[in-house]
């Protein structure tokens, strides 16, 4: 299809209807359809896409539309929805059911925060409350960020090594409302890209079987087991799907995350989705003056990027976590388990700054701020709060 100039929600929308057209030959596709903003217009994208073998159900709530993915997944077809916020909140029972069922099923949050009180700017509390449900996660950065990724989730949740849901999150109205050049891919490619979705434990009349049944504690415990091994399975198949990605699409998205002027930094920060974008000029524009300042993207939460990220660090001795989300008594939740990580590094200062809450401005100059106290610190305080015109 080439480039052009569309709205992330448009990016997204295209992304899901050709994943879902690459499955026509196999046991095609069904999208769960309810609006919320900002997210609507990915789901009227998908009710104006004229799938070979594909369905497009609308329901009377976000719980259904995952419902409905669920069970379509559960039939074998290639199952996706979106929502954002209060959406997603009242998606929960059926996102755990999802991860727990292993359902390879594609999830759109356009990241939004939650209310009350009411507010329909970028916030990833709404993401990030299902951090524990057995769904791997991505946050991207960009118009194209976004649509390289919704393929790479399709691939890599499929995977027979895997078979488990993907968030694939965006910010609401920084990415999803606004312009950008974007590579389209072509249908062609996609079908290349994306073998026919197999779910081996799809209901089938020849084989009847239970889903969803009473078990033991012992079994549960299995169960849990089972999905942990799955999740540490992840980064080797997502690398191989980074492999093939290349060889079909002629580039190589981000992984995991990305480490930008790290040989000699001595001060790193760590951020995700547009803020990272932001973070990359501030970082160029210090490197440029003398300082040594890195930057590491974390694009990759769940499952969290340990080893990669203990890695990327090198040899610099402060960090500063920008999260723009709140756990309510601890902090950031990207600090959270970015501060776990380096448990027992006495010599790392390790600082979370909470920062664009609620749609804030996270700007250069904000983040400039910011840099500077992480270079004072000898050792790390209780989360900062960087407000804006409060």
């Amino acid at each position: 299809m080439g480039k052009a100039l569309i709205t992330g929600n448009h990016a997204a929308g295209y992304a899901l209807s050709v994943c879902g057209e690459a499955n026509r030959s196999a046991r095609g596709c069904v999208a769960g359809a309810y609006p919320i903003t900002p997210q609507t217009e990915i789901v009227e994208y998908l009710r104006g896409f004229n799938f070979s073998r594909g369905r497009v159900v609308p329901v009377e709530s976000e719980h259904s539309a995952m419902a409905v993915c669920i069970g379509a997944a559960l039939n074998g077809a290639r199952a996706f929805t979106a929502s954002s916020a209060n959406g997603l909140a009242y998606m929960v029972e059926n996102i755990f059911a999802a991860g727990y069922y292993r359902l390879p099923i594609v999830l759109i949050a356009v990241n939004r925060t939650l209310g009350p009180p009411w507010n329909i700017w970028v916030d990833q509390g709404d993401s990030l409350m299902f951090r524990d449900a057995a769904w791997i996660q991505f946050y991207t950065e960009s118009h194209q960020d976004l649509v390289d990724t919704v393929l790479l989730a399709f691939r890599v949740a499929e995977d027979p090594r895997i078979l488990l849901p993907v968030c694939v999150a965006l910010d609401g109205f920084v990415v999803s409302h606004t312009l950008m050049g974007v590579e389209l891919p072509e249908q062609a490619q996609v079908d290349r890209f994306l073998p026919p979705c197999h779910v081996p434990h799809r209901l089938r009349v020849d084989h009847p079987a239970t889903v969803g049944g009473l078990t033991w504690p012992k079994e549960t415990a299995h169960h849990r087991r089972q999905i942990q091994s799955a999740m540490e399975r992840v980064p080797e198949v997502l690398e191989e799907a980074l492999d093939e990605f290349e060889k079909v699409f002629g580039r190589r998205p981000d992984g995991a995350l990305r480490v930008e002027h790290a040989e000699d930094a001595e001060q790193m920060l760590v951020a995700c989705n547009t803020m990272a974008r932001t973070a990359r000029r501030l970082v160029e524009s210090r490197q440029s003056e003398g300082e040594k300042l890195g930057l590491i993207k974390l694009k990759m939460f769940r499952p969290f990027p340990r080893r990669q990220l203990r890695e990327a660090v090198g040899k610099a001795k402060r960090l500063g976590v920008l999260d723009r989300n709140h756990s309510a008594g601890s902090g950031g939740v990207f600090w959270g388990e970015v501060a776990a990580t380096f448990q027992g590094r006495s010599d790392l200062v390790v600082q979370n700054y909470i920062v664009g809450l609620g749609g804030g401005d996270v700007t250069p100059e904000v983040l400039g701020m910011i840099a500077d106290d992480l270079q004072t610190r000898m050792t790390a305080g209780e989360p900062i709060w960087q407000e804006v015109g409060v």
